[in-house]
């Protein structure tokens, strides 16, 4: 039995990656702002193997709390997973730089300051660290410029941290998904700080959360570095660093929508 942070675990991949984890024997913290949420999941896995923590990752004090909660509660780490993330949907120069810097502060700041924090609790059970990343991080799309770059900040700080600490028994995995079926595009911040007012264009086909969660597992205990779950995607990566300029025509017509939002 393992033990098993979980952050973003009251719904979407998070709590499919909560499931899975605990129908395989583990312990897990689940971890969220959503107390409501929080609460029904622990009521619905009914198990002095689920532990919960309400936690908002934009607040400063959240990775200590977060530690101590490993300390306290765990006891001990084997599986940190920074799932918990923010988009944003509106271009740049209408977008407020405060709703950057959330997103930012979510999506690259807590992780890496999570994982930081928690790298001597990993350091005892040659533990893995899983980030779910996004192909944003690897090529521009329209209307995220926030979300790219955080995502893009994400890979390459694991990417080097993951050369770092191989010495020292740390396995990295990371998650490079598309689009996926889950609340993060339903609670995308607009320019203003408020929800976003137009519906998401996408690129390729939109992926199950639950069949995401299952193929993440696989790979955790094959000790893969990398997962990239839409091949489609991949290509789309690849031939943004082939022919960018193709890229860039090709997107702006698919994601033509997002332009329109001045």
């Amino acid at each position: 039995m393992k033990s098993v942070l979980i952050t973003g675990a009251a719904s979407g991949l998070g709590w499919e990656l909560s499931q899975v984890f605990f129908k395989r024997g583990d312990r897990v913290l689940l971890v969220d702002r959503d107390a409501d949420g929080l609460n029904a999941r622990a009521t619905e896995l009914n198990s002095d193997r689920v532990l919960t923590l309400v936690c908002d990752l934009s607040d400063n004090a959240a990775i200590a709390a977060i530690a101590t909660a490993v300390n306290d509660k765990l006891g001990a780490l084997d599986i940190l997973v920074n799932n918990a993330g923010i988009t944003q949907r509106s271009l740049a120069a209408i977008t407020q730089p405060g709703v950057m810097k959330t997103v930012m502060k979510i999506d690259w700041q807590a992780p890496m300051e999570l994982a930081l924090t928690l790298l001597p609790a990993l350091y005892k059970t040659r533990g893995s660290i899983i980030n779910i990343g996004s192909m944003a991080g690897w090529m521009p799309v329209p209307g995220r410029a926030g979300y790219c770059s955080a995502k893009s900040a994400l890979a390459q700080f694991f990417e080097v941290l993951r050369m770092e600490e191989a010495a020292n028994g740390i396995h990295i995995l990371m998650v490079y998904p598309s689009f996926l079926d889950t609340p993060i595009e339903k609670n995308a911040l607009g320019g203003d700080g408020g929800p976003a007012r137009h519906a998401r264009s996408t690129l390729g086909r939109i992926d199950s959360a639950g069949e995401l969660a299952q193929n993440i597992v696989h790979a955790l205990n094959q000790k893969k570095p990398r997962l990239f779950p839409n091949k489609f995607t991949l290509f789309a990566s690849i031939l943004w660093r082939i022919a960018p300029s193709l890229f860039q025509r090709l997107t702006l017509k698919r994601f033509a929508v997002e332009l329109e939002q001045r």
